[in-house]
C-alpha cells in the first residue's frame, strides 16, 4: 500500500532520509491549511545526531484555513511508514488530514495535543 506522508520539518532532510528510509526520497511541493508550525524540544539522542538539533517544528491546527504550512509530500511504503513512526519518536502522533490539492496525508503532530484522532486511518 502506497501512503502519502506531508512533512514540514526533518524528514525533508537528506540524512534523515537516508537513515530512516535507507534511501533518498522524491518529494512534491504541497501546502498544508488550518495549520502553523511551533517547536518542540526532542530528548530521544538518536532523533538529535540525525537531525542536528534538539528543537524540532510541529504543526498545530489552528482551524483558520488561511494559515499555511508549506511542506512536501512522501510517498511511503507500509515499511516506510513504520520507520517514519520510529523516527517520530513519543512526541509526535501521526493522523489524517487534507490538503490544499485535496489529497488526504498522514501529518506528524505533537503528541501532547494529538487527542483520539492519532494514527487514524486517513483511507
Amino acid at each position: 500500500m502506497t501512503h502519502l506522508l506531508f512533512s514540514y520539518g526533518t524528514l525533508q532532510l537528506a540524512a534523515v532520509q537516508e537513515a530512516t528510509f535507507g534511501r533518498r526520497m522524491p518529494v512534491r511541493r504541497a501546502l498544508l491549511p488550518g495549520y502553523v508550525l511551533d517547536t518542540v524540544a526532542i530528548t530521544d539522542p538518536h532523533v538529535v545526531e540525525l537531525s542536528g538539533s534538539a528543537e524540532h517544528p510541529f504543526a498545530r491546527a489552528t482551524g483558520n484555513p488561511s494559515d499555511l504550512v508549506e511542506g512536501v509530500v512522501l510517498e511511503l511504503t507500509d515499511d516506510d511508514l513504520a520507520a517514519a513512526d520510529r523516527y517520530e519518536v513519543d512526541d509526535y502522533a501521526r493522523i489524517a488530514v487534507r490538503l490544499t490539492s485535496g489529497e488526504t496525508a498522514w501529518l506528524y503532530v505533537d503528541a501532547a495535543g494529538a487527542g483520539a484522532s492519532a494514527c487514524a486511518d486517513p483511507s
